[in-house]
């Protein structure tokens, strides 16, 4: 499944991120692959509002549908 697929309120670790410099964009915003977040916000033909580590996140969703990722339980 894509980051962009996840649903509002659900957590998920991210597995694999494509590309150097979007993984090096991630990673200084404190994500990478490995890290559990919870989407917070859906915005309707707008960004996704991650939160990990008691912070929040938005990203495109371009950016979004190439992040592969794994829905877990809380």
């Amino acid at each position: 499944m894509t980051l962009d697929q996840v649903r509002k309120g659900s957590v998920v670790q991210i597995l694999s991120i494509p590309g150097a410099e979007e993984r090096a964009q991630l990673i200084r915003l404190g994500l990478g692959e490995g890290c559990r977040v919870r989407c917070a916000e859906r915005l309707p033909l707008g960004p996704l509002v991650l939160r990990c580590h008691r912070q929040e996140v938005a990203l495109g969703r371009n950016l979004a549908r190439r992040i592969q990722v794994r829905e877990e339980s809380e």
